[in-house]
């Protein structure tokens, strides 16, 4: 039989389960009621409770479309999991896992932002289970949940009145609300409130983003990494305003109804933003931070956009990792069916699609750098380093610029053999090695060398969490990031530094954001 431990919060006492030395509390609420009144506001805090509150199940799921991943079975099978909770708009909940309680240690926290863009996931993903983690490092993981979609990123701006001008950014502010429970609450749980990592991978290396240039998270983190997640601008008022304006035509309304937003059905709320969302294509990825969902520079919340022009300088004295997966794109492109059948021709077509009248000197630049590169190889590099590695460099780039505190750059290159190797080094495919979940990440493979790759990622993070710097034994050593060395760890077999990789694709997409 399992053993049980409780722990008390600000809003009650907790019971959770000790498995494999680990204690675990799931749906662990911190912000009260998102519906009705609270749609598009602000998160409140929970209700306190009497007597003691079971923590022992997962909270529900933000309201997302899940058939917006529907499309390729052999994708589904590999990042196959647990059942997924149900849904709901009051969907505030996080979830710890810490090696003890009460024992008054200090330990690193580690505060995941899950990925998804901003409009699906949630933390209850078997690949963020923190057991292992947790162990391993003596720290404390947290995930968590928070509104997605049109229920967290609507701008309303003006029209929706002033107690919902921040409204484009509720998801966002339910994860400040999740760190100010951290800060208040996580001691109880072994924790130091005053070293907590925020991290986060794809969107969630966005919401990482967005946190450093948030003044009311300032302070409730001490340092952060962004995995194949950069997010150096977001929507812009004026984008908000358009993407709120697709969604009351989605729903037949007109802008002077926009009250009725507050009192629709959810579901026909979602359908309505799955609508919207349907009509961006995916050609249009180096641009997803604007189009669709996302937080708003609302000048409130978000006064700047995270990283453009410049690093925000409230988060100055925050260490951050930074890095993206060598074939990123290979996840989104590889299995559309003219993606095996891509020739010179329509290679230009579609590189001109995201870079506009710069294609064929992007495409020269590369076919320079690595001669040996088919259409199918240039696409998937071009794509790569347009959507995710571009804009992580040019973060770090302008992290570094502030002279306050050092920045750290990765390159993941460890390919999978699953699915005849088609998908190479693609996007997500460090998470299990991250949280050392290898065991139930199909998507990996078998290869027993990424068990060591594993470990040594792992221990980096860890390392990281710990002090700002992710050098630990079982690497070489790693430098701070320099514009003059740009030295890179490159996570594969054997991991090892390099300055200033693949330089060429770089020097091509300087300044990307």
């Amino acid at each position: 039989m399992a053993d049980h431990v409780v722990v008390e919060a600000d809003s009650g006492k907790l019971r959770g389960i000790v498995e494999n030395g680990i204690s675990i509390f799931k749906g662990i609420p911190y912000g009260g009621p998102a519906d009705g009144a609270g749609r598009f506001m602000p998160p409140t805090k929970p209700a306190p409770w009497t007597g003691v509150r079971d923590a022992l199940a997962f909270g529900a799921r933000a309201m997302q479309a899940d058939e917006m991943f529907a499309g390729v079975p052999e994708l589904i099978k590999l990042f196959s999991g647990r059942e997924e909770q149900p849904m709901s708009e009051n969907c505030l909940f996080l979830n710890v896992w810490t090696p003890a309680t009460g024992d008054a240690k200090k330990r690193p926290v580690m505060f995941w932002c899950h990925g998804g863009g901003f409009f699906a996931g949630s933390g209850s993903s078997p690949w963020y289970d923190g057991t292992n983690l947790s162990r391993k490092g003596d720290v404390v993981i947290v995930t968590v949940n928070h509104r997605l979609g049109a229920f967290g990123y609507l701008h309303l701006g003006e029209a929706g009145g002033e107690a919902s001008r921040s409204s484009g950014n509720a998801g966002m502010l339910d994860l400040v609300a999740a760190l100010r429970w951290v800060r208040d609450n996580i001691a109880a749980f072994g924790g130091d409130p005053n070293n907590v990592t925020i991290f986060g991978e794809s969107g969630g290396g966005a919401k990482v983003s967005v946190l450093m240039a948030m003044p009311s998270a300032r302070g409730l983190f001490h340092r952060a990494i962004v995995q194949s997640g950069p997010g150096a601008r977001m929507a812009s008022p004026e984008d908000g305003a358009e993407t709120t304006r697709a969604l009351l035509g989605a729903l037949g309304l007109k802008a002077d109804q926009i009250d009725e937003l507050r009192t629709l059905p959810a579901d026909r709320l979602l359908k309505a933003q799955l609508t919207v969302s349907a009509q961006i294509g995916v050609m249009s990825m180096a641009n997803r931070r604007r189009l669709g969902f996302n937080p708003v520079v609302d000048g409130i919340a978000l006064p700047t956009h995270p990283f453009d022009p410049v690093a925000p300088d409230i988060s100055a004295d925050v260490p951050l990792m930074i890095g993206t997966n060598l074939h990123e794109t290979t996840l989104f492109f590889a299995f559309f069916p003219w993606f095996d059948k891509l020739d010179e021709a329509d290679l230009r077509k579609r590189v001109a699609l995201i870079m506009g009248d710069s294609a064929d000197r992007i495409i020269e630049i590369y076919r320079r750098g690595q001669p040996n590169m088919t259409p199918k190889d240039l696409f998937i590099a071009i794509t790569t380093d347009r959507m995710m590695r571009g804009p992580s460099l040019t973060t770090a780039d302008r992290k570094i610029a502030q002279h306050a505190a050092p920045a750290y750059v990765y390159l993941f290159t460890y390919e999978t053999p699953v699915l005849g190797g088609k998908l190479k080094s693609p996007h997500a495919l460090e998470i299990p090695f991250v949280f050392d979940n290898l065991a139930i990440a199909p998507l990996a493979g078998d290869n027993p060398g990424r068990l060591l790759l594993g470990d040594k990622m792992s221990r980096a993070w860890i390392a990281f969490a710990r002090s700002g710097n992710p050098n630990h034994n079982g690497l070489p050593q790693w430098p701070a990031y320099s514009i003059a060395q740009r030295p890179t760890m490159m996570f594969e077999d054997k991991c090892h530094v390099v300055n200033d990789p693949f330089g060429d694709g770089r020097q091509a997409m300087e300044g990307s954001v």
